[in-house]
């Protein structure tokens, strides 16, 4: 009795997810109560990171939330980290669970347009490299003006449209009956390999559009979050800030452009799949009877979409409201006057981003632990000192220090620490204004740029992971990270170039 409560326990824990994989969780839970008394919370803190980024690495095994989660709870009670520091950083990016909550759930209604839109774009543009090039562009120029979160959520929205459309025409089903598309079992046996090429097609659009969010949003002032933050406290304006970051983001942002279009010729690390004949036969099909089937009132909830994304962008680009009360506005619009005002009907909208916002304040809890224990600062002290780095190397050596603690940590978290830091000695007197404008543009570039290298950084990409799309295309971490890698190589490259020569 007591061997089959202990079995039922075991099968309770993390749910379906593997035995070994369950097993581990459960040796770093005991790893990190021996290693706070026997080497101490420093140690035990880089423990806690690396062990939080397998449960990451593992998403497609188990939501990296219980499993993470467990850990943060665990720091939390060794004193790794108080409650208080967690709350600390979790109100310092209240904008972005704001974002998460509202603008995402407001991207959820006007999935009628976007998937009208993008089988448009999709179904006109044969090539497979201008089609890459063209969804990497249009997320480098949103991203510059709106939020790379947006854009990732309106990625994310047009790609399960497509992947549903197909996967149920694939198992036999009309456009119209309900379907569950995250089941292959009904899948007839002649799409199979139609559908596989299909996921990898989707999953290279979605990695460039990804990347595109990290070359447009490190350009300007309203780009990503810590680019705000360095930008007050060195006190630049909007023209300031593209000017100064200019001659490291246009060099990176041709060069991300020709890496997108090299991978697709060749077609090397996961890129180069185009669209199967089948499967756009089929969406050409569906669209074919979306336009024929068209009502009036369709039409009308088509015209309401459009003019609120005219408002969506307009809000944004103009900063009327912060994003996640712009987002609230856009899903009040869009329910109001599309005829949505059930609540169950609204509910479904928040179903995508509230995992993800659960999982970010746990990502917080993880960041009070880095902040409590000071694991960045001897690598900050020691590039600040000229007996170990020289005052003409020390852009360089930022960039790529930022870079590095970017992919495993939050690239906001990096810039705070780094800029808190470097602010400290600029009023110290230990280096000029001169060159705290260098090591800030530094920063700036250092967080937005490597830290495509892993979904640890970019909170985009942490997002595109453990979404409702991720496990439909087959994206996993250790995907991620290598159709990443070229991108990863070119933009560290040519941006530790352009900060060590051309700032």
């Amino acid at each position: 009795m007591q061997a089959q409560l202990s079995q039922a326990f075991m099968g309770n824990f993390l749910g379906n997810a593997p035995i070994w994989y369950k097993k581990t969780i459960l040796a770093f839970l005991v790893l990190n109560l021996i290693a706070i008394y026997t080497v101490g919370p420093y140690i035990t803190g880089w423990l806690l990171i690396v062990e939080f980024i397998f449960t990451l690495a593992m998403a497609l095994k188990c939501y990296p939330l219980q499993p993470g989660g467990l850990l943060a709870i665990e720091a939390i009670l060794l004193g790794m980290a108080s409650p208080e520091a967690v709350y600390q950083e979790t109100l310092a990016n209240f904008q972005v669970i704001l974002l998460l909550m509202f603008m995402v759930a407001g991207i959820y209604f006007m999935k009628d347009l976007l998937l009208f839109t993008f089988t448009k774009v999709l179904l006109n543009v044969r090539s497979k490299t201008f089609l890459s090039l063209l969804f990497s562009l249009m997320a480098a120029v949103l991203s510059a003006f709106l939020d790379a979160l947006t854009v990732t959520a309106v990625l994310i929205s047009v790609a399960v449209g497509f992947y549903s459309v197909y996967h149920k025409v694939a198992s036999g089903k009309n456009f119209n009956h309900d379907h569950n598309h995250g089941n292959d079992e009904e899948l007839k046996e002649h799409h199979r390999q139609d559908l596989e090429t299909f996921r990898s097609f989707l999953r290279s659009l979605l990695m460039h559009g990804a990347v595109g969010t990290a070359l447009g949003g490190v350009c300007t002032l309203v780009g990503e979050p810590q680019n705000l933050l360095i930008a007050e406290v060195a006190g630049w304006e909007f023209a300031d800030f593209f000017l100064t970051m200019a001659p490291v983001t246009m060099p990176v942002l041709v060069a991300g452009l020709i890496t997108c279009v090299v991978l697709e010729k060749t077609g090397v690390f996961g890129y180069g799949d185009k669209l199967p004949d089948d499967v756009r036969a089929i969406l050409q099909d569906f669209d074919d009877r979306q336009t024929q089937n068209m009502t009036n009132k369709h039409v009308a909830q088509l015209w309401v979409q459009g003019l609120v994304a005219i408002f969506l962008v307009c809000g944004l680009a103009l900063h009327l409201a912060e994003v996640g009360l712009i987002g609230l506005a856009v899903i009040v619009l869009l329910t109001a006057f599309n005829g949505v005002i059930e609540e169950h009907q609204i509910g479904k909208a928040f179903e995508e981003a509230l995992p993800f916002t659960a999982l970010l304040v746990v990502f917080f809890a993880i960041v009070g632990v880095i902040h409590t224990q000071h694991l960045f600062s001897p690598i900050i002290s020691w590039i600040l000192d000229t007996n170990n780095v020289s005052i003409d190397s020390q852009p360089g050596v930022f960039f790529l220090a930022n870079g590095i603690l970017s992919m495993i940590s939050d690239n906001v978290f990096v810039a705070t620490v780094y800029i808190s830091e470097v602010k400290s000695a600029l009023d110290a007197g230990s280096i000029n204004r001169e060159q705290f404008e260098l090591l800030a543009a530094a920063i700036n570039t250092g967080t937005n740029l490597p830290s495509v290298a892993t979904p640890n950084g970019q909170a985009a990409f942490l997002f595109l992971l453990t979404s409702a799309v991720a496990p439909l295309i087959r994206l996993s971490y250790g995907k991620m990270v290598v159709m990443a890698l070229p991108y990863t190589i070119v933009m560290t490259s040519v941006g530790f170039l352009a900060v060590t020569y051309w700032l």
